[in-house]
């Protein structure tokens, strides 16, 4: 007898069954997938946003340290100023009596150089208004920079396996 082309009844079965198994199992991942994405996602955002807070937390102490060293370096002027004053008042009497005395504005440099230098939190405040990274030098990265150049390389690895994930399917 003659044989007919093709598929058996079971056979048949058996393919529609692999479909449907192939079909079910590839919407479950891509279920999973979807939810690992957006986990992702939030994970991402979130990170973004703690970035921000610190940010703005480390602006915030920034700008409180510059101002308390402002204060102390006007209320330090200050002061260096009225001891200047007084020594030049307590000297000008000194001032154009004969051969040899000194004159006005040798009595007032000379009064600057003596409290001026004798004062030197003046020097310390300005320095340390300029150098708000806590005595680094430069070379180093802060925390804050450090944190963000994770955040993105996270964000990155994250962006770039999903592509990946992607292509694969």
């Amino acid at each position: 007898m003659y044989k007919k082309a093709g598929l058996t009844r079971r056979g048949k079965v058996a393919v529609a069954v692999a479909g449907v198994a192939i079909v079910g199992g590839g919407t479950i991942w891509f279920q999973v997938h979807s939810a690992a994405v957006a986990k992702d996602e939030k994970a991402a955002a979130a990170l973004q946003v703690q970035m921000k807070k610190l940010e703005l937390e480390e602006m915030r102490i920034r700008n409180e340290q510059a101002s308390t060293d402002k204060k102390a370096a006007t209320v330090s002027a200050e002061k260096v100023q009225a001891a200047v004053d007084k020594c030049v008042k307590d000297s000008s009497g000194l001032v154009g009596k004969g051969y040899g005395s000194p004159s006005r504005s040798d009595v007032v440099a000379d009064c600057k150089q003596q409290y001026e230098t004798a004062d030197g939190s003046g020097m310390q405040i300005a320095g340390s208004s300029r150098n708000t990274d806590g005595g680094q030098d430069g070379g180093e990265i802060s925390s804050p920079a450090l944190l963000g150049l994770i955040a993105g390389g996270g964000l990155a690895v994250a962006i770039f396996a999903r592509k990946g994930k992607k292509a694969d399917a």
